[in-house]
């Protein structure tokens, strides 16, 4: 049997896939690249070696009883000029040295078009109209407009996103001055739903909590929808620094502040974009968007403005290679 091979070398993972002729998952690995307890995340050094060292061990785990007919490769951030971040060059050069010695082809997207790709391949769609794509992860808080394109499935054009800090920085930002270890953004889940056990609920869970004098919500930052996280985040950190101690309640409180901030900003920031120019289709990927109030937030629009939303599974929504390989696939046949 005929596999592609999918290699991702992002800020945070490294990760290696193989996917069949029609986009079947036959084999996967991957790791969290390492942070320190208390930091915030990792120089690109620090990231290059690390994924220097994980790739080629984690391809020895992938199944090893197929032909290998292509490799797709996340070779840069985004399909535009000069977009280059260091730590694409490991898996990009893995890449062509398979590429060279099994003679198959190599197959170049960005990373963000690995995300969506690895969404579609749950999906078994690639789209022939035009959609919007939300990727929300520690590197990246983006609005897409994507149309299809017969080179590469689909172009897409950056109409919106964060003017300063990213929706997980965000989270890991708040969830390591609250004590939590890096990536911050399960554990704070935990933390909210300890308060607002119910995401469909989020809402009127505030209210009440509101109400009763429980709780102050972050300000919300958006202007012509552009959204800020930096001066949400530095009133987080304010508050915090006001408290003589971070007692359980101050984290629940916390927890939920941010993710109630993040639900209420991407949605003006949707809101804002659909009504210049309306689609039928959103896509939302990025690590960020496995948590289950933004996912709720997302459906809850797509229901008032009557567009389909689709996700990835959680785990095909953080870092991952079955995009690439699925891209692979797709050209290859």
């Amino acid at each position: 049997m005929k596999v592609y091979l999918g290699l991702d070398t992002s800020c945070y993972t490294t990760s290696c896939a193989l996917v069949t002729e029609d986009g079947e998952l036959v084999g996967e690995a991957r790791k969290l690249l390492d942070v320190k307890p208390g930091a915030r995340g990792l120089q690109q050094s620090q990231m290059v070696f690390q994924h220097t060292r994980a790739l080629p061990s984690l391809i020895e785990q992938l199944p090893q009883d197929y032909t290998l007919a292509g490799i797709g490769v996340s070779a840069f951030p985004r399909r535009e000029a000069n977009s280059y971040m260091p730590a694409f060059l490991v898996g990009h050069g893995v890449g062509r040295t398979l590429s060279h010695i099994h003679k198959v082809p190599l197959f170049e997207f960005s990373h963000q078009e690995n995300h969506i790709l690895a969404a579609l391949r749950v999906l078994q769609t690639v789209p022939t109209e035009p959609f919007y794509s939300l990727h929300v992860s520690g590197g990246t808080t983006e609005l897409l407009y994507c149309k299809p394109h017969e080179d590469h499935f689909f172009t897409t054009q950056l109409v919106n996103g964060s003017i300063d800090l990213q929706g997980g920085q965000f989270v890991d930002r708040v969830g390591v001055a609250l004590g939590l270890t890096f990536p911050a953004g399960p554990k704070l889940e935990q933390l909210a739903k300890c308060l607002c056990p119910n995401p469909k609920e989020l809402k009127q869970q505030v209210k009440e909590l509101v109400k009763n004098n429980q709780f102050k919500p972050l300000p919300v930052a958006v202007k012509q929808g552009a959204l800020s996280f930096g001066g949400p985040c530095s009133e987080a950190m304010r508050r915090l620094e006001r408290e003589a101690s971070i007692t359980e309640t101050t984290q629940q409180n916390m927890a939920v502040a941010v993710f109630l901030c993040i639900c209420q900003s991407l949605t003006k920031m949707l809101t804002y974009e659909w009504e210049q120019r309306p689609a039928n289709r959103l896509i939302a990927v990025g690590g960020v968007l496995a948590n289950s109030y933004l996912r709720q937030a997302l459906l809850s629009f797509g229901q008032k403005y009557k567009l389909a939303v689709d996700f990835a599974p959680p785990q095909y929504s953080s870092d991952n290679a079955t995009g690439v390989a699925y891209g692979a696939a797709l050209l290859g046949k």
